[in-house]
């Protein structure tokens, strides 16, 4: 389990940023590709369209995991049911950590001078977990290890007062506005 970490983490207010879009997503996998698609739109609207390709994979990663292990009881649609574990009585051992009769992810870009922030939030109170892996070719389980590899910092924390449940974020620096790019 990873701890709450907020290091590097611009200041969550929108209004400090000098530019910021969201869009909610729905519960099924589709929602990827409409994440992928809006973070499309809102690179290009800001002129950032050439990190589309690491965002983009943060991006879908993080929804990924939101939609798979942030909505646990409400799974998204083409995934096989978890079962809960019930008592003798047949009662549920675990509380519904979604209570809300829609719970949603949401996904969030913010765009300071130099840098950039994806923010995927959902209705669960876990944290994420990265899990060690040495098989490279499995096709799960090397979410949190990708956003870490192509973003310069993530992490998450708990939402606090109204909203429940966490944010995880990834942060992308961007070149300083008339700086000359050291890759070039």
């Amino acid at each position: 389990m990873l701890q709450p970490l907020r290091q590097g983490l611009p200041p969550l207010d929108p209004a400090a940023a000098s530019s910021a879009a969201s869009c909610v997503l729905p519960a099924r996998y589709e929602a990827v590709r409409e994440a992928r698609q809006f973070t499309r739109r809102t690179l290009d609207q800001w002129d950032l369209g050439d990190r589309f390709d690491d965002v983009c994979l943060v991006v879908s990663e993080l929804v990924t995991n939101a939609l798979r292990h942030g909505l646990p009881h409400h799974r998204p649609a083409g995934e096989a049911l978890r079962a809960a574990p019930f008592d003798s009585a047949g009662a549920p051992l675990v509380s519904d950590p979604c209570p809300a009769p829609n719970p949603q992810v949401r996904l969030h870009l913010m765009r300071w001078t130099e840098r950039l922030v994806c923010a995927v939030r959902d209705p669960s109170h876990d944290s994420p977990v990265a899990r060690d892996t040495d098989d490279f070719s499995a096709e799960s389980g090397r979410g949190l290890f990708l956003v870490e590899s192509f973003a310069d910092g993530w992490g998450w924390h708990p939402l606090a007062d109204t909203l429940s449940g966490k944010v995880v974020w990834a942060l992308f620096r961007l070149p300083r506005p008339g700086a000359q790019d050291p890759a070039n």
